[in-house]
């Protein structure tokens, strides 16, 4: 998993980050800053395969619940970064997936 420090305060169009390519088989997340303005987070481009896992699922519940199912852009997850880390890593332990 590729993971990248995102800066929150870019412009409205499209950053440079959100127009790089993402890798057929990936979803693109944000973990950490809040969401707030100007808000720094970390993204990860997270294999689709872990998202069945019941951890990843739950963060996934989570961010509907806090920002609804019509999130534009890269999904937001409502935890901080190294928590995020953490859940990732054991989905890969637990799917025996390689973490590129």
């Amino acid at each position: 998993m590729a993971w990248k420090r995102k800066s929150g305060g870019e412009s409205p169009s499209r950053g440079a980050d959100e127009e790089e390519k993402v890798p057929r088989g990936h979803v693109p997340m944000v973990a950490g800053g809040g969401g707030g303005e100007g808000e720094e987070g970390e993204r990860v481009l997270v294999p689709v395969r872990l998202l069945v896992d019941p951890c990843v699922a739950e963060l996934l519940d989570m961010a509907a619940q806090r920002y609804g199912y019509r999130q534009p852009g890269v999904l937001r997850v409502p935890c901080d970064v190294g928590h995020f880390r953490r859940v990732l890593n054991g989905a890969v332990q637990r799917c025996g997936t390689s973490s590129d």
